[in-house]
Formats: structure tokens, C-alpha cells, sequence
């Protein structure tokens, strides 16, 4: 049986006739996360026979939009158009900006000041929290961005949580959890029945509540890290939370309750490394989140994970990714305007 928590008290819709949801894309926008949105909706609407949930589409100036995918899509209209939806969903790369972010930002903020629940899904999250509406909100932040977001934004609490939902905003992590998300509206507006019922017409067997922690890789093996061995997890977590100050392998040993040989053991049998060659490779991909999704010099990087040089930190990125930060992050930047056709 579904068991409704905490923050869907949030989603309440006291009888209303319709719930219109638009959706505001930015160029290279995951069109995954789009269709996990408004495939369950059309499905409910089916299911229910009624026009429960509307949608609209929008970009900022009214114009096509590309996807990450390189398919363009036509829009109804600009962000200036925007009024009276129930639901702003944000949609974009994770460095998506406004072409003009004052007019922009101050649309968002009006929305957000007159009933508009504003939602982020993904990347979408970083164009939303640079209006400012999330600041005091804890946000769903995807693993992948999640370093970048938080030396960003280091005023918006994050969690590892699949859906952060509160009084006047939501956030996914994911397509997946942007399916989730619409699965819970659509229990709130129209019953549990028809929400169960939507689910198993996309086969999605697991509909889970927005406390479920996302699943994150574990680097060096096919296993996600809550299915590692308990020790080593926990100490997973621990390195997760000292990047930028470092701790030996036998503190973390100790904080987890095992001898430092043990937790070494125990790291080679699970993930084929030791837990230094782990912490190591865990540090160099959130260094790779900030070289590629924020602009922050090098030395800083450096600093926020824990190496006392940026030198020694590109020596070790360079071996790891094949190519320097300074490369790494030219080529992602080359990367993204040609393929989302910025340039014309």
C-alpha cells in the first residue's frame, strides 16, 4: 500500500476542476525529464475521463527549443506569457542560464509571490535557484551535480532524497523521479486507484515516496553503494562528507568501528580498490563536476577537494579523465554549443 508522507501534505487541490502544469525550457533541456512528466499526466486523463491536468509548453523568448537530444520543440509561448498555472516546471542543463536573467528571474519571483508552485527537475534546479526562490527550501539535487550545486548555492540546503517538496516548490533529481513526482499529483488530485493504476500501465512497479535516497554508483564495481557491505557504505558516506578536508583511511576506520586492515579488506573485496584509491577517484569527479558546471578557478577547485595545489590535483585529473581541467572544460563548453546549436 502507497503511504503518503510528510511533504505531500503540500500537494492539495481542494476539488479544483483542472491543474495546469507549464513547462519552461531552457536550450539542451533533458527531454526524458520532460515525457516523465506528461506521459503519466495524459495517462491519468485517460484513466479518469476527464481533462484533470493541462499543460503548456514555454521557453524564455517564445522561440523553439532544442533538447539534449538535438530535437527541437515548438513552445506556446514565452516566460512574459506565463500566468495563472498551478505548476512552473524548470527544465534545463545543469549550466542553462537565461539569455536575460533579470527579466527572467523577476518572472519566476512574480510567479512564485502570486500561487505558482515553482519545480526544477535535474539540472533545471540551477536556473531556478539563481532567482532566488529556493533559498530557505531544501532542494532534490542529482548526485552528478551535486558538488557544484552546493559551492554555488551554499545558502540552499540539499538532500540526497529522490523529491525535496515544500510549501511552494518541488525538485526531482531525475527523470525517473520526475515520474514519481507526477505519480504523487496525480494521487493527490484524483485518488490513490487511479495513480496505482498509471504506474502499471508504464510497468512502474516501485512508487516511492520522496524521503527514498537516490541510488548513487560505486566507482570500481557494478553495485550501487547501498548495496556495499555495511562498513564499507558508511565509510563511502564519510568520504562523500570531507572533500575538502580529507580524512586518513584510519579515521574513518575508527568513526566506523573496524581496524584500519579490516576496512582495507573489505574495500579490495567489494570494489577491487583500496579505500585512499577510492577516496582519491571520489575527490577527482567532484573536482570534475566544478571544472565542468561552475566557473571557478582552478586553485579554488583544487582547495575544495581537499588538494593543497591545484598542480597536483590536474596531475592526477589528467591521469584519471585523459585530458587537464583547462582541456576538460574547453571541450565540455565546445561541446555544448555546438551540439545545442547556440551558435548559428
Amino acid at each position: 500500500m502507497h503511504q503518503i508522507s510528510a511533504p505531500l501534505k503540500y500537494l492539495k487541490f481542494d476539488g479544483r476542476i483542472q491543474i495546469s502544469i507549464g513547462f519552461l525550457l531552457l536550450p539542451g533541456f533533458p527531454m526524458a525529464c520532460l515525457s516523465s512528466v506528461i506521459e503519466p499526466l495524459r495517462a491519468a486523463n485517460e484513466i479518469s475521463g476527464q481533462e484533470k491536468f493541462s499543460w503548456t509548453l514555454y521557453s524564455e523568448d517564445g522561440t523553439s527549443v532544442r533538447s539534449s537530444a538535438r530535437l527541437s520543440f515548438e513552445v506556446d509561448g514565452a516566460l512574459s506569457d506565463v500566468s495563472e498555472v498551478d505548476f512552473l516546471v524548470v527544465l534545463s542543463e545543469p549550466d542553462g542560464t537565461f539569455s536575460n536573467p533579470q527579466s527572467a528571474t523577476g518572472k519566476l519571483r512574480y510567479l512564485f509571490r502570486h500561487g505558482t508552485t515553482l519545480c526544477a527537475i535535474s539540472g533545471g534546479v540551477f536556473p531556478l535557484a539563481r532567482s532566488g526562490v529556493l533559498d530557505g527550501q531544501t532542494c532534490s539535487v542529482h548526485w552528478l551535480y551535486r558538488t557544484a550545486f552546493a559551492a554555488e548555492f551554499p545558502q540552499i540546503e540539499t538532500t540526497d532524497d529522490v523529491i525535496a517538496i515544500n510549501r511552494r516548490s518541488c525538485t526531482a533529481s531525475g527523470a525517473a523521479s520526475a515520474f514519481d513526482l507526477a505519480l504523487h499529483v496525480i494521487d493527490a488530485a484524483l485518488g490513490e486507484s487511479t495513480m496505482a493504476e498509471v504506474a502499471c500501465w508504464f510497468q512502474h512497479s516501485a512508487i516511492r515516496n520522496p524521503n527514498i535516497r537516490q541510488k548513487t554508483p560505486t566507482f570500481g564495481t557494478d553495485e550501487t553503494a547501498d548495496h556495499l557491505p555495511d562498513n564499507v557504505s558508511r565509510a563511502i558516506s564519510l568520504f562523500s562528507e570531507n572533500l575538502e578536508f580529507p580524512l586518513t583511511t584510519r579515521e574513518v576506520a575508527r568513526q566506523v568501528g573496524v581496524s584500519a586492515r579490516h576496512l582495507e579488506r573489505s574495500f579490495r573485496q567489494a570494489i577491487g580498490q583500496s579505500p585512499g584509491e577510492y577516496y582519491r577517484l571520489l575527490r577527482l569527479r567532484a573536482a570534475r563536476q566544478l571544472v565542468i558546471y561552475t566557473q571557478d578557478s582552478l586553485t579554488s577547485i583544487a582547495h575544495a577537494v581537499g588538494y593543497t595545489s591545484p598542480t597536483s590535483m590536474s596531475r592526477q585529473y589528467a591521469e584519471q579523465f585523459g585530458a587537464s581541467p583547462r582541456q576538460d572544460r574547453q571541450e565540455h563548453n565546445r561541446f555544448r554549443v555546438t551540439s545545442n546549436a547556440f551558435l548559428h
